[in-house]
This record gives structure tokens, sequence and C-alpha cells, in this order.
């Protein structure tokens, strides 16, 4: 495991009073702070900084990692990185038991993931029926029995290391009178058959994700699903993530919403300066699970939103029923009130997958710029391209497909693209720029930058573009780097900033 460094700012070195576990790297500075070019997963702060001293720690900690010891009284200075960072207090009586039981949470790599639905096996002792629905879930119905009986399996057990902690959450659906119960066991290290620990999670437990601690050790994970009574069971998807216990999802101070169905939305806010404009980056594409952006994002010095979601194999797209979509907004609008700015100080930006998040939410929103890279706007064509133009590059468009546009047809087709573009259509944009950089040869959606100008109707609304030879993904640097001087450029000449 990586060591978590803890950047340490006064006049003793803890080193010298307390016991450091061996996952802690202490760098103590009792003089004046340098700014160097780490982030620090913590820093604590044993008396005030200096004008230059703020300046390079803003730099080098991360919001909510930044603790002050109530040793010492914090004045103007230091208090408005306090607040800027989130700050929290650490009494100093107390510096041991955080050494101790605390810091683990600030591990400084986040992972997490979704088992692939090739690795979900079915007991053999399951009489029912079974149906794949492509890579998106696996529907059972039949009799499960009067007690609990295993119905399913993950196949490649996990690692869990000494002290770790890791969290599952189960996106299922079934029908009443089905019961279940997910059980995981810790084999020895090295083992495929003694079982060194184990826990049992009720359907009750399962209303919340459920954690496991490696409390004997380091070991491999095995997980299953045990079913009774009858009827319909659907196994959408198993997610096991690193667990940092109650300090944040995936980040520290992450944040987590969940739908009735079960499904995720994911913030990370920092808020930076605390001047405008509020800028969100949706995460693209990717099946590592966890935020995306960050660190371009903390370097425009602004306040940031980071947004994930982690349906389907990689993303769903960021679009869902009402109650998911309704979700999302107000998790935007949450930051931007709290923040108290207003909708024409809100940039909404990503590349790839982010780009639906940006556009299709900014039809709610309104905001004063759109930075997309790479954009994607009609689904239902990035699905029938699966068969000629990218054969098998991307079998996920054909759950989307699925799922958003209710079939396989070509009406499905057309329902799924027309649900993007009446948005668009129907939405107000006169105050809104968009700032596209796109592939001329995109092999997911090589309309999407042309219809995008056909169908923007309103008056004012003011489009830059810039195109790039290539498919989807073979000029990632060159649309990264015009993206980013994009943003730079925006932030100078619209809102002061640089």
């Amino acid at each position: 495991m990586d060591r978590i460094r803890i950047l340490q700012i006064g006049q003793k070195s803890w080193k010298e009073r307390f016991q450091l576990s061996d996952r802690v790297k202490l760098i103590f500075v009792s003089d004046k702070v340098e700014l160097k070019k780490e982030i620090y997963e913590l820093v604590v702060l044993e008396r005030n900084l200096s004008e230059e001293e703020f300046k390079a720690v803003d730099k080098m900690s991360m919001a909510y990692c930044l603790f002050a010891v109530d040793s010492f009284e914090l004045d103007f200075n230091t208090k408005k990185l306090f607040t800027r960072k989130m700050g929290k207090i650490l009494c100093a009586n107390d510096i041991q038991n955080f050494l101790d039981n605390e810091v683990k949470k600030y591990f400084p790599k986040p992972y997490g993931e979704k088992f692939r639905p090739e690795s979900l096996g079915i007991a053999q002792g399951f009489k029912g029926n079974i149906k794949w629905q492509g890579q998106y879930s696996v529907n059972l119905e039949g009799e499960y029995g009067e007690d609990f009986t295993q119905i399913v399996f993950w196949r490649g057990n996990i690692p869990i290391e000494a002290g770790q902690a890791i969290e599952f959450w189960l996106e299922y659906k079934k029908q009443d009178d089905v019961e279940i119960m997910f059980v995981v066991k810790q084999f020895v290290s090295g083992s495929l058959a003694d079982i060194c620990d184990s826990w049992e999670f009720s359907q009750q437990d399962l209303d919340e994700p459920v954690i496991i601690e490696g409390r004997k050790g380091a070991g491999t994970i095995f997980c299953e699903l045990k079913a009774k009574g009858s009827g319909k069971l659907s196994i959408i998807g198993l997610h096991d993530r690193i667990s940092r216990w109650d300090v944040g999802k995936f980040m520290v101070g992450g944040e987590r919403y969940v739908t009735s169905n079960r499904e995720e939305i994911f913030a990370y806010f920092d808020p930076g300066d605390m001047k405008p404009p509020l800028t969100v980056y949706f995460s693209g594409y990717k099946t590592m699970e966890g935020f995306e952006g960050y660190y371009m994002m903390k370097k425009m010095g602004c306040p940031f939103l980071l947004i994930a979601e982690q349906r389907f194999q990689g993303g769903g797209f960021y679009m869902g029923n009402k109650e998911y979509e309704k979700l999302m907004v107000s998790v935007i609008e949450g930051y931007l009130n709290r923040l108290g700015f207003y909708s024409d100080q809100l940039i909404l930006s990503g590349i790839s997958m982010g780009t639906i998040g940006s556009m299709y939410y900014g039809c709610d929103l309104k905001p004063h710029a759109l930075i997309l890279g790479k954009p994607l706007a009609s689904l239902g064509n990035i699905a029938v391209n699966e068969r000629l133009k990218r054969p098998g590059g991307f079998p996920t468009s054909l759950d989307l497909l699925q799922f958003h546009g209710g079939g396989m047809d070509a009406d499905s087709v057309e329902n799924l693209n027309e649900r993007f573009w009446n948005k668009l259509k129907e939405s107000d944009f006169s105050h809104t720029k968009f700032i596209v950089s796109y592939m001329y040869e995109d092999d997911y959606d090589d309309t999407a930058y042309d219809k995008l100008l056909e169908e923007l109707h309103s008056t004012g609304v003011q489009v830059y573009g810039k195109g790039l030879h290539g498919r989807h993904n073979d000029n990632s640097a060159g649309i990264g780097a015009w993206f980013k001087s994009q943003y730079e450029r925006v932030l100078r000449e619209d809102f002061n900033r640089y």
C-alpha cells in the first residue's frame, strides 16, 4: 500500500511525541513552508501561516484534508485557508488516537470496480429460467427454496489488505416473494479453501453499501448471493470499492446520491477560492470507478465539482428516468446555491461520455459556457456504429440502446437519438457559449458537431469549434490540450482570472 503523507507545520515533530504506523510518512516543517510539487494527503497546522505560506499550502493541500490543532488561535489569513479547505479542528489531546484510527482513511489512491458480467456464475442447483440481458444484467425466475441457498456467485476473488475496508454495493431488482442475503468470505492469503473470516448481510443491510474489513490480515474475498422464496430476481451489478469509512466516497469529501432504483450519482466539491465561476466536470467512460479530472480542475483555482456515475459497464452516459435526472440537476444546483452563484457563473464541461452530461443538463441549468471535447449526442447512432464502423469496440452502447431506447430496432435507435435532440432544441441557450473540439472521422458519433450547429436555434448562442483528424480515440492529447486552453481563455476573458 502507498504511504499516507502528512505535512506537519509546527514547532516540534510528531515523530518525537507520538507513535506513527509504517503506513505514515511524516514531513515536518518548523520554519518557512516552501512550495513543492506534491499534494499531500493530510496537512496539519500547529501555527498560523504567512501570506506566502498560505499560497504554498493552498496548492499542496486538498479540500477536507486540512487540520488545525486547537493549541493555537487561527488568525484572519489562516482562517481564510481553513474555510476554503473545509478544514477540521484536531484536539491536541486526541492526536495519537487520530494517528491510530483516522489517518488510515486518507490513503492516496482510491479504487473501485464493477464485477464484469462474465464473472457472474449461476449455482448448479438453480433449476429456474436464466436470461442474460447483454452486459447489463442476468434475470432469474423460479423457485429458490424455503431456506437461503446460493443462487449466484462471482468468480475472480479480489484481494484485501490487513486493516483495509472494502465497500460493496449490489444493484438488483426483485419481486416481493424473493428474499436475498449477501455473503462474503475471506480466504487465508495463498489458499482457496481455508476461510479465516466471513460476513452475512441481510436484505435490509443492503439498503446501504455494506463494509467488510481485513481484521484478520490480508487475503482474498469471495462473494455470493443467497436467496429463498420464488419469483423474479435481476442481478444488475456488484460494485466493490476501497472504503474511506465515514470521510468520503472515492475521494475524501466525495458524496454519494442514490435513487429508489439503486442508481448512484457521485459528486466531489472543492470550494477553491470561492469566487465565480463554479466549474463542473463530468467524468468520461471508464471501468475503474471514481472521479476524473481532479488535478486539472484544481489547477484552475476556482470552485469545482466533479460528477461521476458507475451504471452499466463503464458508465451510463448520465441519462436516466425522471427521478435520476431530477436528482442530477438538484445535486449541481445545490452546490451552486451553496456558493451563492447564478447560472451565468456556471460552466459545464466534459470529454466523450462527459459531453452528454454537460449538454443534457445544460438544457436545465443554462450555464455561461459548455466546454466539450469529442462530443457525443446521438446515442442510438453510437450503438448502430458498433456493427460496421467499430465492431466490438464499445459493446456498452448496445446496453444503453436497450435500456434507454427500449429495444434494439430502428425505432429504438431513433427514439434514443431524439430524446437528446428534442431536449436540446426546446432549450434556451441565448446566453451560453458552446466551445467544442471534435474528431472529423469520429467512429462513435461523427455527426455530433454538425448537427449541434443545425439544432441550436437560440438567438445569441455562440459556438467555437475546432476539428482534429482521426477517430474518436486517435488524438486524446490534442483534444485535452485544446480543452484546457479554452478553459483558461474563458476564465481569463469572462471572469478576469489568471
